[in-house]
């Protein structure tokens, strides 16, 4: 028998078939520069009223990564950004419905590009400011909505705490928080600094920041000083840089 021929008379009913989901971690700064994440309340079942994080499944003509950057763009109306797979989650019950492997991605986006909300089958979007303590997730929206862990759907609770846990650890070999900058072309070492502390969910000695700063960026040639300040503290002009990366 040829290929072609097996191809012709293959069977995949044999086989049963697993659906698969892009659900993305979409992390973003408020204004006072804590680590917001956007969170969908869902309007059906399973799950109906719980607070998940936005995605879909994928459809039978297009990647998974294509799935994530459509799914980003339906609900935030971003359609270029940083997006990045996390982990596959495939505990076999984690969806009461039949058998779902979902592909998680993390997303970051600047505020004021974040257009969100609420898909068809969502009854609202909304940004929560995240805090960890021992490792305890409680998220809150500006609104005073205040969820729990058990308030979240399906294992989301595991997702988003991996998704933290790769976060903070890329912050230390990779570039990534400069994605979350308002803007890449001029920025000074305090709004940096912020991000840093932010995603850390510590605040960090200015002193050793600034000397990393030097030592891992500015002397690497992966930030240009700008030879020019930015009015941003009415006290104290501080020096603007370029993201050159």
């Amino acid at each position: 028998m040829t290929e072609k021929e097996y191809l012709e008379s293959y069977n995949p009913d044999v086989y049963e078939r697993p659906s698969v989901t892009a659900d993305i971690l979409v992390f973003t700064l408020n204004k006072d520069c804590e680590l917001e994440l956007l969170l969908i309340k869902r309007g059906g079942h399973p799950y109906k009223g719980k607070w998940a994080i936005p995605g879909g499944f994928v459809g039978m003509k297009e990647s998974v990564d294509e799935a994530a950057k459509r799914e980003l763009a339906e609900e935030t109306g971003m359609n270029q950004g940083y997006l990045e797979q996390l982990y596959t989650f495939g505990t076999v019950d984690r969806d009461p419905r039949m058998r779902v492997i979902s592909v998680a991605y993390l997303a970051l986006i600047p505020r004021k590009t974040l257009d969100f909300h609420a898909g068809d089958d969502a009854e609202e979007a909304k940004l929560f400011k995240v805090n960890m303590e021992n490792w305890e997730l409680t998220l809150k929206a500006e609104d005073g909505t205040r969820i729990f862990s058990e308030d979240l759907a399906f294992d989301h609770r595991e997702i988003i705490l991996m998704g933290l846990k790769r976060l903070s650890g890329k912050l230390d070999y990779t570039d990534i928080a400069f994605e979350l900058l308002q803007d890449k072309e001029c920025f000074t070492i305090r709004e940096l600094k912020l991000i840093y502390d932010a995603i850390k969910g510590i605040k960090s000695d200015t002193g050793n920041f600034r000397r990393m700063f030097k030592s891992r960026y500015l002397d690497e040639g992966k930030v240009v000083d700008l030879n020019k300040s930015s009015g941003e503290l009415s006290f104290r002009k501080a020096k603007c840089y370029r993201y050159n990366g």
